[in-house]
């Protein structure tokens, strides 16, 4: 059962590496330029703060999951995992809410503060941004599932009655 177990737990950090890493890669060439009134006005992801923070999470956590797939992990160390994935989870929703909430202002625009939607010229740019956060999400959703599929594992011994 053991053996399931881990077999299991490498698959869900193989996806997830592979979302994180295809988030990482599609947000960084993310790139569009348009003009307006003879000015050339172009989008990239090192536009915005929240972008570059969405990147860099999702490479350190790529990293971070690289690392672990290699680690043969025993007693005391897995605990640290569980510590870290925990981290890592919460790293991840954060940046995913704040590339969010600048993607949403980027496609819908704000009345409020004057802000046009930039969306309708640089469809490029907001379509690479899109599959990012999407892969983002994804990867979010996959470490949420790690984690809880890891308390499982180990706490199932606790809740076990023995006659």
């Amino acid at each position: 059962m053991t053996k399931i177990r881990k077999i299991f737990t490498f698959l869900l950090r193989l996806l997830a590496l592979a979302s994180t890493l295809s988030a990482t890669i599609v947000m960084v060439t993310s790139h569009d330029s348009t003009n307006v009134l003879n000015f050339t006005f172009k989008a990239k992801y090192s536009n915005s703060p929240a972008f570059m923070y969405f990147v860099i999470v999702e490479a350190i956590v790529s990293g971070y999951n690289l690392m672990i797939l290699f680690l043969a992990l025993k007693g005391s160390l897995w605990r640290m995992v569980i510590i870290l994935d925990v981290v890592v989870a919460l790293l991840l929703t954060s940046s995913m809410s704040a590339a969010l909430a600048i993607a949403q202002v980027g496609k819908k625009g704000n009345t409020h503060a004057g802000w046009l939607p930039i969306c309708g010229q640089v469809h490029k740019f907001c379509n690479h941004v899109t599959g990012a956060l999407v892969a983002g999400i994804i990867a979010a959703a996959l470490y949420f599932l790690l984690i809880l599929y890891t308390l499982y594992t180990v706490l199932n011994p606790l809740f076990v009655v023995k006659p």
